[in-house]
């Protein structure tokens, strides 16, 4: 990870002129990131490169979290030009990392990050655009523009659109709260800081397409999880806590149900086309867990149309590991 010409200079106007600038991490985008680091002190560099990448809607939802109390990154400088933010660290702490190495915080880790979920939900939600059938639409389509031709299968695109315009009005029903939906909160988005209490200890990442939508949507990608196994009787106790908790409105079971179907549906397309179209094959490693994750969704009564599609469109073996052989040993 070349660092980008411009970030020595960008660097020295922030007064950060004799840093070291040291690779940090990818991810599924064009952005990057660097650990920027000065006698004692360290920060986080975003390239955000332009055309491909708008670093704006990420600096909006940080300034809104931070409003409301929440721990995201302080923005320390800009050059929105040049596509390069300055973050406050949060260190390296994930929650992915944490867990691996504590497995017995579990359900401990699980519950903070559900109860902030709880508490974002009871404020006003950001000023942005509405997660609504379009959106919906778009994304499960990446499935059949993607994965299925990958697996040699032609399908019946229009019943498919079809059968979701059938399940998704139980996630748009009036009386659902209308809440800021982060889009990408899991375990690997999720930072342990010290401090920070009303944020429960959480630091935030990868905000920058939130819109505002139902409060199932989040739940499912912290408990759905595309990188990592969440043992299923712990997501079976955190929906129950979050119901708990929140005292959500609506048939909320059947919702959580529809948006990780949608959601997981989505994913498949995705990580199919970073490994065909970006040249990033590893993510074809994760999508047996996603056939696994979206099968358990459809078994759901209020998913029965999409279920009847998949039945005939996509047959078993088609789906888990069909594109095993394509993915790095």
């Amino acid at each position: 990870m070349t660092p980008p010409a411009a970030a020595p200079a960008f660097l020295a106007s922030a007064g950060w002129g004799n840093a070291h600038i040291l690779p940090l991490a990818g991810d599924a985008s064009f952005r990057r990131y660097f650990r920027i680091v000065e006698e004692g002190r360290q920060a986080v560099l975003m390239d955000a490169p332009p055309p491909h990448e708008d670093p704006r809607p990420f600096l909006a939802i940080a300034d809104h979290l931070i409003g409301q109390g929440f721990a995201a990154p302080q923005i320390l400088a800009r050059d929105l030009d040049q596509g390069l933010v300055l973050l406050e660290d949060f260190g390296d702490i994930r929650v992915r990392e944490y867990l691996d190495a504590s497995p017995h915080e579990e359900l401990a880790v699980y519950e903070r990050a559900v109860t902030l979920l709880a508490d974002l939900h009871r404020l006003p939600p950001a000023d942005l655009p509405p997660y609504d059938r379009a959106v919906y639409q778009r994304e499960t389509a990446l499935l059949t523009e993607w994965y299925c031709p990958a697996v040699g299968l032609t399908v019946d695109e229009p019943g498919y659109i079809a059968a979701w315009d059938a399940v998704l009005p139980v996630v748009e029903e009036d009386d659902a709260p209308k809440v800021t939906v982060l889009r990408d909160y899991h375990a690997e988005n999720i930072m342990l800081i010290p401090g920070h209490e009303q944020s429960r200890g959480l630091g935030l990442l990868d905000f920058q397409d939130a819109l505002i939508g139902h409060p199932a949507y989040d739940l499912v990608s912290l408990l759905q999880d595309a990188r990592r196994d969440v043992p299923i009787e712990v997501e079976a106790e955190m929906l129950s806590y979050y119901k708990r908790i929140a005292g959500p409105k609506g048939d909320f079971d059947a919702a959580y149900a529809v948006l990780g179907a949608q959601r997981n549906a989505k994913i498949i397309g995705i990580f199919t086309r970073l490994w065909q179209r970006d040249g990033k094959p590893r993510y074809l490693s994760f999508l047996p867990r996603m056939w696994s994750l979206l099968e358990r969704d459809l078994a759901h009564p209020a998913l029965a149309p999409v279920a009847q599609w998949f039945a005939a469109n996509i047959p078993a073996d088609k789906r888990h590991d069909a594109l095993a052989g394509h993915a790095p040993a």
